[in-house]
């Protein structure tokens, strides 16, 4: 790209982030530039130094901005010793699949001094989606928002706001946390916890040697501000409140919702969720809190600590000192109110209007009914493991297959016919062996350590029904489809009735989303169309499971119209 052309997409860019809220620009269906540079940088935390995987040397990374119909073009050169992959999670990757980025699924990782172009433009999408590193942990401080304007003239379905901020949230290790989980891997046990949860890379003042990283946000009285929440934690759903002020929820992860007003947000590991923060109309003598915890739901240990932020009003200039203000606190929900997160996630329903209409599939061409469960592997021999026992190690599945990550991608393979002794396409449809999936555990806790993939014809009707189990205790999982959003047309408790809970199904309007949490102890679920040809990565999005192995993927083929053909591979994809 000549110099010239790249200076006037960098414009192009600042001009677009530099307006109040966003929406003023005047550009639309236009190709953007990035250029990521995944290099290391000294981050102070908590009084410990230490070097982090960044992009273009910023904790947490670069914003992207763009409108729906764009394109993006962002080429990623990997100056790091580790392997770089980075997926754009949400992007639909409509006939762009080489762009998605999980490791060993749709690409091979960037090596040192090596680098990649992601090429894709947004379809039908605008709100909030994220990008991060998509092989191990890496993700744990290679993250940023992106933002999606409407088209241009194309208004949002809900006051205009005054300002907009991303509000990302993190974890913290004062360890390496690629060290963290190579340990666990290897002893068989759970990993260490973080030392922190960060909004925006700050862990706020609640943490030891940490109030100068506090996140302020600067309001004025009687103002409208959207606020995009990120979940960007490695392993933890997380509450989040500001005191004295209520949020209005209008859109999950890029698509725009009923609106309701909540004191409380519940987030998990992959979601994002658009929030209308309405200042008070005066100018209050005090400040607030902005607090996130975790939920919790499963028997490991967990980071019991609390991320604050500050929300402060722009006081008149001979208002009282800050400092001397009083700070009021919200009141977040018990660590395991999962009666709050069921309440709050069945308030979430589509729009289903005329412009934004809800295409539920009415009818299903395949049904599926996955488990997602926490199971054990054996010991290797002559070894003690720190798993359930000591003779086990924790493994993670899906139909109690552990999926086993290739060492060539899995798109690869595929598109050129080579998948003989990479991937077999038997992967079960239901459970091999039913049981009591939320009563007494089976004995057996084995699993089975595959690499199988689900094959459907291009635009296959799909109803996957994903249940929990006990084997191990019952524990939410945040399972993330990429390629494709879906509809959460149910939802409960218990072992999934076949026969009882379809009747219960909302097929009118449903929650549209690529992200939902598997409720602990109960089932979700969910209908979409396979209407994107490609291999699709689906998996827990607490990284410690996915580690495990709860993971699989499906297949999807070209359909017959040249608008339904996944193009060959890019001349610079890497090589395994």
């Amino acid at each position: 790209m000549a110099a010239s052309a790249y200076l006037v997409a960098l414009l192009s860019i600042a001009s677009l982030m530099s307006t109040h809220n966003g929406v003023d620009a005047t550009d639309t269906g236009i190709t953007r530039h990035y250029k990521f540079d995944i290099k290391m940088q000294n981050v102070t935390r908590l009084c410990h130094t230490k070097g982090i995987a960044t992009v273009n040397g910023q904790f947490p990374g670069p914003r992207i901005v763009a409108r729906e119909g764009d394109r993006l073009v962002v080429k990623v050169a990997n100056h790091v010793q580790n392997n770089i992959t980075i997926h754009w999670h949400g992007i639909r990757q409509l006939q762009s699949g080489w762009a998605d980025g999980p490791a060993y699924i749709t690409q091979c990782p960037i090596q040192t001094g090596q680098s990649y172009v992601y090429n894709f433009t947004i379809v039908g999408q605008r709100g909030t989606l994220w990008w991060h590193a998509h092989i191990s942990w890496l993700r744990s401080t290679l993250y940023g928002p992106i933002v999606i304007l409407p088209k241009r003239g194309v208004h949002y379905p809900f006051p205009r706001p005054y300002k907009e901020v991303p509000v990302l949230f993190g974890e913290w290790w004062n360890a390496d946390p690629e060290a963290v989980i190579a340990q666990a891997l290897q002893t068989g046990g759970g990993p260490n916890v973080s030392d922190a949860y960060t909004i925006n890379g700050l862990p706020g003042p609640l943490y030891n040697c940490s109030s100068k990283d506090t996140f302020k946000l600067n309001v004025k009285p009687g103002k409208t501000y959207l606020l995009r929440l990120i979940n960007a934690a490695l392993n933890d759903e997380l509450f989040f409140s500001i005191a004295n002020h209520t949020l209005t929820v209008v859109d999950v992860d890029a698509v725009y919702v009923k609106p309701f007003e909540t004191d409380v947000i519940i987030i998990t590991p992959g979601q994002t969720t658009n929030v209308l923060l309405k200042t008070k109309p005066y100018h209050p003598n005090a400040t607030f809190l902005m607090m996130a915890r975790p939920y919790v739901t499963g028997q490991g240990t967990f980071d019991n600590s609390t991320v604050a932020g500050i929300l402060e009003y722009n006081q008149p200039p001979l208002s009282t000192s800050i400092k001397k203000l009083p700070l009021f606190k919200p009141s977040l929900p018990p660590l395991r109110d999962t009666t709050f997160v069921a309440n709050f996630t069945s308030k979430l329903k589509s729009l289903a209007s005329a412009q934004y209409p809800a295409n539920v599939p009415q009818h299903v061409d395949k049904h599926f009914f996955f488990t997602v469960s926490l199971g054990t592997n054996p010991c290797p021999k002559n070894q003690t493991c720190q798993g359930p026992t000591n003779s086990t190690m924790f493994a993670a599945s899906v139909n109690n297959i552990s999926f086993v990550m290739p060492t060539k991608a899995l798109l690869q393979a595929y598109f050129l016919r080579q998948s003989n002794g990479v991937y077999a396409n038997d992967f079960p449809s239901s459970p091999l062996i039913p049981f009591n999936y939320t009563g007494t555990p089976p004995n057996n806790t084995m699993v089975m350590d595959e690499t199988k993939v689900v094959v459907l014809p291009f635009n296959t009707s799909v109803e996957l029904v994903m249940q929990d189990t006990s084997i191990l205790g019952a524990e939410s999982h945040p399972l993330h489809l990429h390629g494709f959003n879906f509809f959460v047309v149910g939802q409960g408790f218990g072992t999934f009735d076949p026969k009882k809970d379809p009747a219960k199904f909302n097929l009118v309007d449903p929650v549209e989303r690529n992200t939902v949490g598997v409720p602990a102890g109960g089932w979700v679920a969910i209908r979409f169309f396979t209407d994107n040809p490609g291999v699709w990565f689906m998996h827990c999005h607490f990284e410690v499971h996915t580690s495990w192995g709860l993971k699989m993927a499906w297949v999807v083929p070209d359909g017959k119209l040249p608008n339904q053909k996944l193009p060959p591979p890019p001349s610079d994809l890497p090589k395994c």
